[in-house]
């Protein structure tokens, strides 16, 4: 029996396990991990400093290095997470509709889970107790794969979720960890469709796209992010230059941060130069620009073709000056990933139309791409953002995880 068999095995008891429980023990439990991750901080830490201390021998980036560290005050965002999750409405048995028909049937659709949720993900441990916390709100049980870098800090947290799991007198199998971080094994994972329900790879566009390749069961697509901000004519250009420098500089290593700056041409002149100065306070960043745009940037470096459909999870933003607001869009369009884009405009008509027009899961007026979030959209801890548009698209909260069952009641109905 593989590893993947094996936890596919003791997945599918844990899910049988899952349906027996209610709201109030769910929510405890979750309170339960949540002081447990308080209180075993210092090993937390401990175990974190471990792969810091392996992925900087592999010469991780500083900016990649920030998406691995854990801190006193990341751990307590995990257990205020967790307590957020346990004080959101339950899903699971909510009435979606109710009627009875013709023939006398009284048919009742409502929300059930979806069974074995896996999930592959690269190096932010704080990922492994969110995904658990939907997961085991919405009563399934989760297979978590994720990257090398992060191995002891994921083990550490799903080793103390585990815990106490089996403290409640609950199956610790309700979450389980692939520690296996071959290639070969998250493949078996892609295609273990007698075991698993749905996978949610969570990461950059190289893990999505061979996910989408190789995987045989469904598949919920999240996350890659060449997010725009477009600066249309009538933006207001101090305004402007926050949000660019906040989408692109407060947290650049996420899905949400901008990477591409689109500039109507009637301000570029004005905007361009005193961005790049204003930049220059908080963070150099580099600017890899059109012929257009270079001239007015002087540190600018030429951009090439591919840089304007890159995710460069860095201090790092293509420019593009463009003509009118529906170049604007088609260059967005083209070149989204489809999760969060924006306009600065104090045109209303303008505002309307790239909202309407752009196709993303999140457009945004005159706000940072930053706020695309399951905490900000009031959703609790998101399990990932999808950038598809089925079944959910967005940031995908609790009844992003769960399905619908028609239940239906006779009398000694029979068809004619």
């Amino acid at each position: 029996m593989t590893v993947i068999e094996a936890l596919g095995k003791q997945a599918q008891q844990a899910s049988r396990d899952l349906l027996a429980l209610g709201t109030v023990e769910k929510n405890r439990l979750l309170l339960g991990v949540a002081q447990t991750l308080v209180q075993e901080t210092e090993k937390i830490l401990a175990e974190n400093a471990k792969d810091l201390s392996k992925a900087k021998e592999h010469g991780i980036s500083p900016v990649m290095e920030d998406r691995l560290r854990l801190t006193g005050r990341r751990i307590q965002a995990m257990a205020e997470g967790l307590r957020q999750v346990a004080d959101l409405q339950d899903p699971i048995g909510r009435v979606v509709q109710g009627f009875t028909n013709l023939d006398g049937l009284k048919i009742v659709q409502k929300r059930v889970p979806i069974g074995i949720i896996a999930m592959i993900f690269e190096s932010r441990p704080n990922v492994s107790v969110d995904a658990f916390s939907l997961a085991f709100k919405t009563n399934n049980a989760i297979i978590l794969r994720g990257g090398r870098d992060a191995l002891n800090s994921n083990k550490i947290l799903v080793n103390l979720i585990r815990q106490t799991l089996k403290a409640e007198g609950l199956n610790p199998d309700m979450v389980q960890l692939v520690e296996d971080t071959s290639h070969d094994v998250a493949e078996e994972l892609m295609q273990a469709t007698d075991y698993v329900d749905l996978l949610i790879p969570r990461g950059g566009s190289r893990l999505i796209q061979t996910v989408k390749a190789k995987a045989k069961v469904p598949i919920i697509e999240t996350g890659v992010g060449n997010v725009h901000i477009y600066v249309d004519a009538t933006a207001d250009l101090e305004m402007a230059t926050r949000i660019v420098i906040n989408a692109k500089t407060q947290r650049p290593s996420v899905c949400n941060a901008a990477e591409s700056l689109v500039v109507h041409q009637a301000v570029a002149a004005e905007f361009l130069p005193k961005l790049a100065e204003a930049v220059k306070k908080v963070h150099a960043v580099e600017f890899r620009a059109d012929q257009g745009a270079l001239a007015l940037m002087p540190e600018a470096v030429p951009a090439t073709a591919g840089d304007f459909a890159t995710e460069f999870l860095d201090y790092v933003m293509s420019v593009k000056i463009v003509a009118s607001l529906q170049e604007a869009i088609d260059w967005v369009n083209n070149y989204t990933t489809h999760h969060s884009e924006s306009i600065i405009t104090q045109d209303i008509n303008s505002a309307d139309a790239f909202q309407e027009q752009v196709d993303a899961a999140a457009v945004y007026v005159n706000a940072s791409t930053r706020f695309t979030d399951g905490f900000v959209f009031g959703l609790g801890a998101e399990i990932g953002i999808s950038t598809q548009k089925l079944h959910a698209r967005g940031p995908m909260g609790l009844e992003a995880l769960t399905s619908t069952k028609f239940y239906i009641n006779g009398q000694g109905q029979i068809r004619e």
